[in-house]
């Protein structure tokens, strides 16, 4: 069954006065699009007005100040205080925050001169006032902090502001609180201003003159759509080596470029791991960031042990079979796997999201992660918003994390995608199982307008004899079959949660493609997929893990490959491992030339897809220690599997037939869950 879990989130409102910690205090300045009615601007902050040395209690007074500004809430009128409540797409909220001044070293030189009881248990509590700031009586004498402490030092400002529209350039600039911070109203200079604002309205000249008013002093970093960094090194690693395997079906990730800076420009780009340090020195610091180093990567795999003569035997034998020609263009469908782990995203695998070109314009998305967007985007680089304008359908096969939640982001960059592009806007066709309709309007209502985005056609209605649909679905899977030319699109139910989907694509031209989500081996999925083109085919464990698999509604190789030969697919991808195996997964005796092993960002098509298996044995020498690892770890789990056996009181029970008990009782099981269902 599928579970939900309720996350309850504390919601700072914007009207609140501050936020303080042992590190900063933290001030919410709110802007109102110009575009909005004119509203209370409570809970601004105003800073103060005292030199740049602030002693505690004057800072106290500050802050109660704030405080009594706030109460000014109680007299809004009810429709301003309804608008408070409520999700308001016209309000944006900057932060300006304040580190914490750090106090003074205590002088014990000093402090010995003017006779206090320095080293003895009495000096404790007036050191303590008086690096607060505070002045003390000792044996008649006042001895104030400057007289025996070094001078405090000021806490550094950071401003984070949030501009993500025209309509909201106005009231940044004429913001009076920024103001004073440029005016130096503030004490200390502003060390660092972080800009969330596009492209076109950072380089706007009012914001650009607004920027300067910082003055020289003050640092900028920009954090828009021109960042471009790179932040997941690993990937970019093992899809170089892979390159070498085949660079077809492996191609290198889109190439990280930063683009050409106008020459007015002073800001800093954000990139992944790059740090500002405010104390105790105002620096950028780049050690952490990372770059691509290609050569350094071929260069180790080259004198892995074995590879390079591996390599050598595989292309001769893909060359004398002709499949190793140069890259098979112009064949649809296009197979793009952005994701094919399980559970969670991981450095090498990221979670399920499977893209198919069905046709030089049009996309089809089978389930959609978390992190798909970004799987995308280093698949494609800047072309990634041409792909994303010719996404037109999604398929969501189950309410698991790891299948839709980066559904929300898609759409979303989908929108900014057909904007760049110059192509109108149309609602995506999203086909999925009914609860997924609840979340997108649990988002909607709560978050964000997501719904205009997308039109849910509900998979159910798409099962073998079904109930009709209604005309308003009937006229959106025509207008879907009929853009996609497919002849039909089917779903079926499968083993695993509760409303779990597979589905069946077929083309007009012939192909059909079945793509199995998440289940345990599956009668209504052979019957839905006979004589499948390519079937994609969760293998989440390895074999000798069946219980496992029972447990968690999952298949094992042996049972993924069964289930394709059972519906004569002429070739059998499989893919959504367990992270366990980050880089490949075991292999079984039922391996054979009809049986590929999906990677992230692999590619492949009905052309190239028989040139996979013929890869197995540059891979394995690639990841012979994973290998190693794993075959130990399953060495270890026999071993005990035949201990506990033969600890049986009636004797150990064959192998062989222990399997077969347990995928009789996996069978059993799906059953009683469709029939649950």
């Amino acid at each position: 069954m599928c579970s939900f879990w309720t996350t309850s989130v504390a919601v700072r409102p914007y009207t609140d006065a501050m936020y303080s910690d042992d590190t900063m205090t933290v001030y919410q300045v709110p802007l109102f699009s110009s575009a909005a009615p004119k509203t209370t601007t409570v809970g601004c902050y105003s800073p103060p007005r005292s030199p740049e040395r602030v002693s505690t209690t004057q800072s106290q007074k500050d802050v109660e100040g704030h405080f009594r500004q706030i109460e000014g809430i109680s007299s809004l009128k009810r429709e301003d205080i309804g608008r408070l409540s409520k999700r308001d797409s016209s309000l944006v909220v900057s932060f300006i925050c304040k580190l914490h001044d750090k106090k003074g070293n205590f002088i014990v030189l000093k402090a010995k001169e003017l006779g206090l009881p320095v080293g003895t248990a009495a000096i404790g509590p007036i050191i303590s006032e008086l690096k607060s700031g505070k002045s003390v009586t000792y044996q008649g004498r006042e001895i104030f902090p400057e007289d025996v402490c070094t001078p405090a030092d000021p806490g550094p400002i950071f401003i984070v502001v949030e501009c993500p529209t025209e309509e909201f350039v106005m009231p940044v600039v004429e913001n009076e609180t920024f103001k004073r911070y440029q005016e130096k109203k503030s004490g200390s200079p502003v060390a660092l201003v972080i800009h969330m604002t596009p492209e076109s309205i950072l380089h706007s000249s009012r914001y650009w003159h607004w920027m300067k008013q910082f003055g020289p002093q003050t640092e900028h970093l920009i954090l828009n759509e021109n960042t471009s960094t790179l932040h997941n090194l690993r990937s970019y690693k093992i899809q170089t080596q892979l390159n070498l395997v085949h660079p077809e079906i492996f191609p290198q990730l889109a190439n990280v470029q930063k683009k050409e800076e106008r020459p007015e420009f002073f800001g800093v780009r954000g990139e992944c791991l790059l740090k500002y340090q405010l104390r105790p020195k105002l620096e950028w610091q780049r050690d952490a960031v990372t770059s691509n180093n290609t050569e350094e990567f071929v260069k180790e795999a080259m004198e892995l042990p074995g590879f390079v003569e591996a390599l050598e035997n595989c292309k001769l034998t893909l060359k004398l079979d002709g499949a190793f020609t140069g890259e098979s263009k112009g064949q649809y469908p296009e197979v793009i796997f952005l994701g094919t782990g399980s559970a969670v995203p991981m450095k090498t695998r990221n979670v399920s999201s499977t893209l198919v070109n069905v046709s030089p314009s049009h996309s089809l998305l089978l389930d959609c992660g978390e992190g798909t967007f970004g799987q995308l985007h280093r698949h494609y680089g800047e072309n990634v918003d041409e792909v994303l304008s010719k996404l037109s359908a999604i398929f969501v096969s189950h309410i698991h994390a790891d299948h839709h939640t980066g559904l929300l982001n898609i759409l979303f960059e989908r929108e900014r995608g057909l904007v760049t592009c110059g192509k109108p806007h149309t609602p995506v066709s999203v086909i999925g199982p009914p609860l997924l309709m609840t979340w997108l309007n649990q988002y909607h209502n709560h978050c964000q307008d997501i719904l205009h985005h997308m039109n849910l056609i509900p998979a159910k209605y798409l099962t073998d004899g079904t109930e009709a649909l209604s005309l308003k679905n009937k006229n959106l899977l025509a207008s879907f079959l009929e853009a996609y030319q497919l002849e039909q699109f089917q779903t079926c139910l499968v083993r695993h949660c509760r409303n779990a989907y597979a589905c069946s694509v077929v083309h007009r031209s012939g192909w059909k493609l079945v793509y199995s989500g998440d289940t345990m081996p599956c009668d209504a999925l052979v019957q839905m997929g006979k004589d499948a083109s390519l079937l994609i085919h969760e293998a989440t464990l390895e074999d000798g893990l069946e219980e496992e698999a029972i447990e968690k509604t999952h298949s094992t190789t042996s049972q993924a490959i069964g289930v394709g030969m059972k519906m004569n697919a002429n070739f059998i991808m499989l893919n959504h491992f367990s992270q366990r195996y980050a880089k490949l997964p075991l292999f079984s005796s039922d391996f054979s030339e009809k049986v590929g092993i999906s990677f992230d960002h692999m590619r492949i098509n009905l052309g190239n897809v028989r040139t996979v298996p013929k890869l197995v044995n540059p891979l394995k020498v690639l990841f012979a220690e994973d290998l190693e690892e794993l075959e130990e770890r399953r060495e270890k789990r026999e071993l005990k599997q035949m201990r506990e056996m033969e600890d049986q009181p009636n004797g150990s029970q064959p192998v062989a037939n222990h399997k077969r008990d347990l995928e009789g009782a996996s069978h059993t099981m799906g059953n009683k869950r469709l029939k649950a269902n």
